[in-house]
């Protein structure tokens, strides 16, 4: 009887055991695993390969969740992309439409995540000057005031908030989770 209980209860430490080993962060930093269990995108990843391919050759193309319906309209103004925050980024007509067409139906606010919703909450067309910018958003604010400047615009391994594949490792995959941020020459950040 004995024999048995403890049986029992070394199968149920170690069913605890690999629960929590499932659960946990296995401290790979590539933005695909998390434990045994696959991390779910935060933002959906871009599935459009113009998109992909003509935004995504000069920055990190950014996915349409991480800005409203409106903020992608602008951006993708004919006119605005001829001086797309002081590049050239002119397309063609047809391109345009197309990627301004996906930007817009996959928007912040068109979105169903959490992550994506909260970037178009207080969206001000009329705030700022120029063209809008996520690093302007009220949630990205919010996300990123205690990150000292010293750690991102001082740091040559970064440069910019605006290049978020920096320090979220998966960024291209639409994974921004806290637990997932590892600073260039800093290391993991905890808030």
């Amino acid at each position: 009887m004995t024999n048995r209980k403890g049986i029992l209860i070394l199968l149920g430490l170690v069913a605890v055991g690999a629960v929590g080993m499932a659960i946990s962060d296995d401290g790979d930093r590539n933005g695909t695993r998390g434990g045994w269990l696959i991390s779910r995108a935060d933002v959906t990843p871009v599935a459009n390969a113009a998109y992909g391919e003509e935004c995504g050759s000069c920055h990190l193309a950014y996915q349409p969740g991480l800005l409203p319906a409106l903020a992608w309209t602008q951006v993708m103004d004919p006119a605005a992309l001829g001086d797309h925050y002081g590049d050239d980024a002119s397309l063609t007509e047809t391109l345009r439409t197309e990627i301004a067409s996906y930007l817009a139906a996959h928007s912040a606010d068109q979105a169903s995540g959490t992550r994506s919703r909260a970037f178009a909450v207080g969206f001000d067309p009329k705030a700022g000057t120029g063209l809008p910018r996520i690093t302007e958003t009220r949630y990205f604010k919010r996300k990123h005031h205690g990150v000292p400047a010293s750690l991102v615009t001082g740091n040559p391994d970064v440069g910019s908030f605006s290049q978020c594949h920096a320090c979220h490792r998966g960024a291209a995959k639409g994974l921004y989770n806290d637990s997932r941020i590892d600073i260039p020459s800093h290391g993991p950040w905890k808030d």
